[in-house]
């Protein structure tokens, strides 16, 4: 592959507190969330919005009353010359935005660009039945009371309770969960493995915050009633094995090993980083602190292994940089459970998979635990599905300054079976 001549740097990165859904962030939907973390960003950046040529918001459960949320946040936020739009991909909706972005920067189409994304899952939209929403549809059409009676006769009692939104797979009927149930027992995945990852990750986040090491990135929030909210609220100091191990499954009650201890929980919050082309960023006395060396996306039959993708796309994206996995120095992987973390790294340091799967004769490599996830992940962090992976991103880039290493990788599995991995370089 052949480097680009404009490079796409990350130059800042903010992101609200993240707490679990119908908790206090409740009371605040995707446009103030996103408004938060995009006017931070900014104002960290000491940057007007004057230099920004676009913005980028990842968003999974879309409101009804925003047709292009990114508009709305760049409209609250930004000139109002400012382009944007939002883009969908599942857990992996804010990397797609910093890929756009970064493409956008290295074609020249932009100097600078917001991306991130926000997630309300204490908001999600609700919908009723197709019976009722056709009858509401004709009865407001209709010219007569008759006629907007005649609509309405039609609908039952049944008709009137709201529709849950979509949490299994079209294609399987499965939810992740159980898909992620499918995984640890295909590969062979411990119910104490799952939890020992989970008690880590919760450590590691206690520790990054108590050291301040997390603080920086976080802005507070204030609640319509004054209320701030200042920190994450899901890690959790008195957490342990013991406890972990007590916890029941919750998606196969029998043989079960996936526990609400060992999985991410359902999340508010939002995320925003400024990336900018390297030159320009110097040219206007910004210091570029990152620069997306490659990137991959990858998709696996959601009937098989549904959160197993970023295995397949971790050795795109290190061939396309030109690195061995040995050369990363520390790696974000998104925890949507432990045990799809678990199935990930035992795919890449499998040389039968790497063969069978990859067409390689060596495996991708091992991971080693005290590089993976040092300040946390999603299981102790919580999941704002449109906003984990600008979070993972921001968490990766800030460590990597403070560990002075060259190479990190962060990956995000997501629904529908697929998977991104990203490689940022210091610079």
């Amino acid at each position: 592959m052949t480097a680009p001549t404009r490079r796409a740097a990350i130059i800042d990165g903010r992101r609200t507190p993240f707490l679990k859904a119908g908790t206090g962030l409740a009371d605040l939907d995707v446009l103030a969330l996103g408004t938060i973390a995009v006017r931070e960003v900014l104002a960290h950046a000491e940057m007007d919005g004057q230099e920004v040529d676009e913005i980028v918001i990842g968003n999974v459960s879309r409101p009804v009353r925003y047709h292009n949320l990114a508009r709305e946040i760049g409209l609250a936020t930004l000139p109002r010359t400012v382009p944007a739009f939002t883009v969908g991909l599942a857990c992996a909706s804010a990397c797609q935005a910093v890929t756009s972005a970064a493409d956008s920067i290295e074609r020249g189409y932009a100097g600078a660009v917001i991306a991130g994304g926000v997630e309300s899952l204490s908001n999600v939209p609700i919908q009723y039945s197709d019976r009722l929403a056709r009858a509401v549809v004709g009865a407001s059409q209709g010219k007569t009371v008759r006629a907007k009676l005649e609509n309405l006769a039609g609908v039952r009692m049944s008709d009137l309770a709201p529709v849950a939104p979509g949490i299994r797979e079209t294609s399987t009927g499965l939810t992740m969960g159980q898909s992620a149930e499918l995984m640890a027992k295909a590969n062979g995945i411990s119910r104490t493995a799952q939890d020992e990852l989970a008690l880590r990750s919760h450590q590691n986040a206690i520790a990054a915050r108590d050291a301040c090491r997390t603080s920086a990135e976080v802005v507070p929030v204030y609640r319509p009633d004054g209320r701030a909210i200042t920190a994450d609220t899901h890690p959790r100091p008195d957490t342990s094995l013991a406890r972990l191990a007590a916890l029941p499954p919750i998606f196969d009650n029998r043989h079960g090993t996936i526990t609400a201890g060992n999985s991410s929980p359902l999340t508010d919050g939002a995320a925003a980083l400024l990336l900018m082309a390297e030159s320009h960023a110097r040219t206007l006395g910004y210091r570029p602190r990152a620069v997306i060396r490659s990137y991959a996306y990858a998709a696996v039959d959601p009937g098989d292994q549904l959160l197993l993708a970023p295995a397949y796309a971790v050795p795109v994206a290190l061939q396309r940089a030109g690195l061995s996995l040995s050369d990363i120095g520390l790696i974000e992987m998104h925890e949507a459970f432990a045990a799809q973390v678990l199935s990930t790294t035992q795919a890449l340091a499998s040389r039968e998979f790497a063969q069978r799967e990859l067409g390689q004769d060596e495996a991708v490599g091992e991971i080693d635990p005290a590089h993976l996830n040092v300040n946390g992940g999603s299981i102790a962090l919580g999941h704002p599905f449109g906003a984990t992976g600008a979070r993972v991103l921001m968490q990766l880039v800030n460590e990597m300054e403070r560990r002075d290493e060259q190479f990190g990788l962060a990956t995000v599995c997501a629904a529908g079976g697929l998977g991104c991995a990203v490689i940022l370089e210091r610079v």
